[in-house]
């Protein structure tokens, strides 16, 4: 008995450092103003992991304790900050050296989703455009066959070992393409077409939204007709969901 309890504690001993090495950093990303929040700005460590700030400009990444990290938008981009450094990872907020009332997409947000979508597209195309990197023949016309790698395209060769990398971008474009779908549900599924459908008011139709989220899949095959008979098809199903929980009360 004693010989398998020295067993597992050698285990949870050996074990232990593997836990520690990694730390969540999280907080806050604002502009130079410090006041204002700032969406969608990469978050990214050395070892090769990112994220992106949410529409709150908050962020959440986990890292290894021997890694770095810094924040880039439109190119602008901070210093690196060494992990094992920051005093407060759960709440390390940063301020980038840009004016959140500057920012391109802020002059078309809030008035048109397609140019605001566009726009989006177009600052952040690297990762949008990112494609796996494998074999591909070179489109450069100055090429002159006879080498060992014939029609080759190098740069997408070399990048085929470039593992850190292409997670990362990988990983960045997932984010943004979530983002993107997150928005275009938010623009057609809106409070006041569920108001005016249902009559709800806070803080019911917060849950009913909640609840009756539509899929950005199911969003996408739907016209205003068919999107506003699935508003009150999904609040029957919501009264009759309220009417079991007041049942259920009632026999308890």
């Amino acid at each position: 008995m004693q010989k398998i309890l020295f067993i597992l504690l050698a285990m949870c001993i050996l074990n232990k450092p593997c836990y520690a090495q990694f730390i969540t950093i999280s907080g806050t990303v604002y502009d130079i103003s410090a006041r204002k929040p700032l969406e969608a700005v990469a978050v990214i460590s050395t070892a090769g992991r990112g994220t992106v700030s949410d529409s709150l400009g908050r962020y959440s990444l986990t890292v290894r304790k021997s890694d770095s990290i810094y924040f880039t938008l439109f190119n602008k981009s901070t210093m690196r900050y060494a992990v094992d450094t920051i005093s407060n990872p759960s709440n390390f907020d940063i301020s980038l050296h840009v004016h959140a009332a500057l920012l391109p997409e802020v002059k078309v947000r809030s008035h048109n989703y397609r140019l605001d979508s566009l726009e989006n597209r177009r600052d952040y195309a690297k990762y949008f455009d990112f494609k796996k990197p494998g074999l591909r023949l070179s489109t450069n016309p100055t090429y002159s066959p006879g080498g060992v790698t014939v029609g080759l395209d190098l740069n997408e060769f070399i990048n085929m070992f470039r593992f850190k990398r292409n997670r990362n971008l990988a990983f960045l474009q997932n984010r943004l393409l979530q983002q993107e779908q997150d928005r275009y549900i938010n623009h057609r599924f809106t409070k006041l077409l569920v108001r005016k459908l249902t009559k709800l008011t806070a803080p019911e139709i917060d849950t009913f939204m909640l609840k009756s989220r539509p899929s950005y899949e199911l969003l996408q095959s739907l016209n205003d007709l068919e999107l506003g008979q699935y508003i009150q098809y999904s609040y029957g199903n919501y009264k009759a969901w309220k009417h079991r929980g007041a049942l259920r009360k009632r026999d308890e």
